[in-house]
């Protein structure tokens, strides 16, 4: 039996097949090879055409049926996983009504604030174990008060990877974990938040099904199969966004597990048994993939919207044109603290750890004597680490602790200045695996049709690339302090 994992990123489609009974990865393709665009018609605003998402995502599934490596006809199993906190809606004949509102778009901050405002002394944060924010539910009542004419015409609203799947299915369908993203899960009362609802006077009937994490969410539609060259029995077994599904792909579901990402943003995501809330909302607490009523398992997920994003633009304005490797190369004969340039990466969008502030992106000490291009991507690389420490210290002020952290050997974590400066800065060890989204997604589906006994099973072929460990933690912490001054000037 062969496995799909679909990652649907901010920057293209990733998708892989597996070979369930090796564990083997087949063939990974991604589409389009160049980053996919961001619409921004204004300060604060992202948005992307969710039938680009789909264009691409059967022009990467056709990309690897083309490498003649398999039979496309073995696929029984397909897994997604998603760019979270995204809103997309559809009228009945299942077409998109706008664009799709992505997850680092500001616009509904301040109507996430004013619910948290009302809501907070009835409980809200304990219920719901998240303020909310600018997350799905505050998107749909965006468009609720600035377009109802849009709003008329939903049939349903769903997350990112909740569209994909109604496309390949025709089914609309969602799971606890990923309705708790858009803080529309009670976990009190173990159901749809009616308290949010109610508030945004927003009709339940738009809210799609919710089923388990792994189960059947509905067989290839007919016409789908053959456009795709798929049998009809296979189906989509698993919806998770991007961040649950990075910590499944490192084998991360147990309490104490902590995973990270530092791609266009970057995440540490903890897992825990504790309904953990930070009062200021700074850091939001999800139904993990194996969450259950009785046993619960949730994720504690610190954002930075600007990481990779900031190093890709350094590169670029720069000249480098993402030549990663040589970038790498020179940043690494900088002294750790750049010779004195601090550098915030907060240049993409209002950040939840930063309590919705839009601080910007800041550059501060350039001496036009002393400094070169090799001073600012160090300075880059170390200030997205920076952002790290200090949402890590968020998190270890709500319990979470972690001793190791894990992380795929992918995006900033290739470059050996960054794994220095984040295994340095937050003194803690962190182990890099050779992990992938959209492998991630085709083992969840594995998971979700029964192919394998268990998550042993699963993972056997979960590799460790190398273990960091902090090292110059003294030197690290002096360039932090100065960093965190920055920071606090412009907070």
């Amino acid at each position: 039996m062969l496995l799909l994992g679909i990652d649907l990123g901010t920057s293209s489609i990733k998708v892989s097949v597996i070979d369930a009974t090796t564990n083997k990865k087949l063939i990974s393709c991604q589409f389009p090879e160049t980053e996919a665009e961001i619409i921004s018609l204004h300060a604060g605003w992202a948005e992307q055409d969710p039938e680009i998402w789909w264009e691409n995502t059967q022009l990467a599934i056709k990309k690897a049926n083309a490498s003649g490596l398999y039979n496309p006809f073995d696929i029984k199993a397909i897994g997604i996983a998603y760019q979270m906190h995204g809103l997309v809606v559809v009228d009945k004949k299942q077409d998109a009504l706008r664009n799709a509102i992505i997850w680092c778009d500001s616009r509904a901050v301040a109507i996430g604030q004013q619910a948290f405002s009302a809501l907070e002394d009835k409980g809200f944060l304990g219920s719901h174990l998240n303020s909310p924010g600018n997350f799905t539910a505050s998107k749909l009542a965006w468009v609720k008060q600035h377009e109802p004419e849009v709003y008329e015409k939903i049939h349903k609203f769903m997350l990112p990877g909740d569209y994909i799947s109604m496309r390949l299915t025709g089914e609309i369908n969602t799971n606890v974990s990923s309705i708790s993203e858009g803080i529309l899960w009670d976990f009190d009362k173990q159901h749809i938040s009616d308290t949010l609802l109610n508030y945004y006077n927003i009709d339940r009937a738009l809210v799609p099904d919710v089923q388990p994490v792994f189960s059947d969410y509905g067989s290839l539609r007919s016409t789908i199969a053959t456009e795709l060259g798929l049998s009809e029995q296979a189906i989509v077994c698993y919806k998770a966004g991007d961040q649950p599904n990075n910590a499944l792909s490192l084998n991360v579901f147990d309490p104490g597990e902590v995973a990270a990402t530092a791609g266009t943003s970057g995440v540490i995501y903890a897992v825990t048994d504790q309904r953990v809330h930070d009062p200021q909302s700074r850091v939001n607490t999800f139904a993990h993939v194996n969450y259950a009523s009785d046993v619960e398992r949730l994720g504690v997920l610190l954002c930075i919207n600007g990481t990779g994003i900031q190093n890709s633009w350094i590169s670029q304005i720069t000249g480098n044109k993402n030549d990663y490797e040589s970038m790498n190369a020179q940043a690494s004969t900088i002294p750790i603290g750049a010779d004195g340039i601090s550098m915030l990466p907060f240049g993409n969008g209002a950040e939840r750890m930063l309590k919705n502030k839009t601080v910007g992106a800041h550059i501060q000490n350039l001496d036009f004597l002393r400094h070169g291009a090799a001073h600012l991507w160090r300075a880059s690389q170390e200030g997205i680490a920076f952002a790290f420490r200090y949402g890590l210290d968020v998190l270890r002020a709500n319990g979470i602790a972690p001793q190791i952290i894990k992380a795929g050997h992918a995006n900033m974590f290739l470059s050996p200045v960054f794994q220095e400066a984040f295994a340095g800065v937050t003194a803690t060890p962190v182990e890099l695996y050779e992990n992938d989204g959209s492998v991630g997604a085709a083992l969840g589906a594995g998971l979700g049709i029964g192919v394998f006994a268990d998550r042993t099973e699963a993972f056997k072929g979960l590799r460790k690339y190398k273990t960091i460990m902090p090292q110059h933690t003294l030197q690290y912490e002096e360039a932090y302090e100065n960093w965190k001054k920055l920071l606090e000037e412009k907070l």
